[in-house]
């Protein structure tokens, strides 16, 4: 039975694109505090270059002792806003170029906290952040932003949303000669979590120890080569076989994260159960849902297809790990998934489809070129959007959209890497300038009222 089970876990690896997608190490940079940026910023590097230095090491270590492939190794840290707010500096793009030195030194792939907390309102630190979010992703490489502007608790700050659609478009400017590529690493939650290790989201919450390790699973490729065994079968055996294949996944993702954390001296924190795809054959969440009887991926029936594949993988998950975590389901990123890039060039999947199906994954609108003309109001309202689908029904939901500039419907964007190819996709061109102009806060929803 052993040998079986090996050889099954080799051939999920080699043929199925099986892999841990990320371990990421959760750094709190409260205790960096200072009034003086200078020495805020000095405080910042020495903790994470002591933290993770071997971070990088560990991993290679395991993946070659385990012959599980690692993917990247990340670091997410206390969001910068709660940080510098007590310095007097006002712009805060040093803090960016900072944590960019700091993880090219440790040679992480992506490091995550550039970030705010808003949903309710502003502090002076909140506003600083934001508005150096354009100059902080045009200057640094490896730094990944996030602003959070609702979520089930509060409702939503449409301030904050009418601000980030402006944020977006500037971000897109400042880094045009990248086809936009700063907006890859920003991303607009509402009810962001504290302990999610994949970016461009990632964050250390307040409520997190000092220092932890938090693991990303993946395997698109293993789920769908399992339902090619069930073909024609009854949803009820598809939910079956899908949740005894995330039980694996989730298994050897926790066994990464143990002897991680072990060998690092860093508490081990979550598993992610999220289906993360890559542009490569074989590694796509679009497959999968064509693989349970749908011509193209955006045909009628994908949102009830996407809700069976994401309940299951965290019923399967759950079962598998003690401490299950990070946003945990089906990733739908266009960019990302080679079946999505099809489904929209095929004219199946539009941006009304892809919303529709962020009310049951796991996150939003994730990767999506739109033409760069568009216009700040309409991505704030594609933000308020998603934000309304995410507070009303208590779920995390984000946006992470690139206006490409100079580019519109029909062409294409190319970021390479994990990032892929965007194809860029219609918007619907009535204004909602209006609407965004109203500002103020949408209330929470009355079943927000728990206590």
């Amino acid at each position: 039975m052993e040998t079986t089970q090996i050889l099954e876990t080799i051939r999920m690896i080699e043929e199925e694109k099986l892999d841990i997608r990320t371990i990421t190490m959760g750094i709190s940079l409260l205790d960096c505090i200072e009034s003086d940026g200078t020495k805020a910023r000095k405080k910042i590097y020495d903790k994470i270059t002591r933290l993770a230095e071997n971070l990088v090491k560990t991993g290679e270590d395991i993946e070659n002792e385990f012959g599980i492939p690692i993917i990247h190794k990340r670091i997410s840290v206390t969001p910068i806003a709660l940080v510098a707010g007590a310095s007097e500096d006002e712009n805060y793009t040093a803090y960016a170029e900072t944590l960019d030195k700091a993880a090219k030194e440790t040679g992480v792939n992506f490091i995550g906290g550039f970030s705010a907390l808003v949903q309710k309102g502003y502090t002076t630190g909140d506003q600083r952040l934001i508005q150096s979010i354009p100059e902080a992703l045009r200057t640094t490489e490896l730094v990944c932003s996030s602003v959070n502007v609702g979520s089930t608790r509060t409702g939503i700050n449409m301030d904050a949303v009418g601000e980030m659609g402006r944020i977006i478009r500037k971000t897109a400017e400042l880094t045009a000669d990248r086809q936009g590529l700063g907006c890859a690493k920003l991303v607009v939650f509402a009810n962001a979590v504290e302990d999610n290790p994949f970016m461009a989201g990632a964050f250390h919450g307040v409520g997190e120890a000092d220092c932890v390790l938090n693991v990303g699973v993946s395997g698109p490729g293993v789920v769908k080569r399992a339902l090619e065994k069930v073909k024609g079968e009854r949803f009820d055996i598809v939910s079956e076989t899908i949740k005894k294949i995330a039980f694996k996944i989730t298994r050897m993702g926790q066994l990464v994260g143990h002897e991680a954390s072990s060998r690092l001296g860093v508490p081990f924190g979550i598993v992610d159960l999220s289906l993360a795809p890559t542009p490569a054959v074989g590694d796509s969440v679009a497959r999968i849902l064509e693989e349970m009887g749908l011509e193209s991926c955006g045909t009628h029936g994908t949102t009830a297809a996407l809700a069976l594949l994401n309940d299951a993988v965290k019923k399967g998950g759950v079962m598998a790990c003690s401490h299950v975590g990070g946003l945990s389901g089906a990733f739908i990123p266009v960019s990302e998934d080679a079946g999505m890039i099809e489904a929209v060039e095929a004219g199946s999947l539009n941006l009304e489809k892809l919303e529709a199906m962020t009310a049951v994954c796991s996150v939003g609108l994730d990767m999506i070129a739109v033409p760069g003309d568009t216009p700040a109001e309409t991505i704030s309202a594609m933000i308020a959007d998603e934000a309304a689908i995410g507070v009303i029904n208590n779920k995390t939901t984000a946006v992470r959209v690139i206006p490409a500039p100079g580019k519109k419907v029909g062409d294409n964007v190319e970021f390479g890497g994990l990032l892929g190819r965007a194809p860029v996709m219609a918007v619907n061109n009535h204004s909602s300038a209006n609407f965004i102009s109203r500002g103020g806060r949408i209330p929470a929803p009355i079943h927000s009222f728990k206590n």
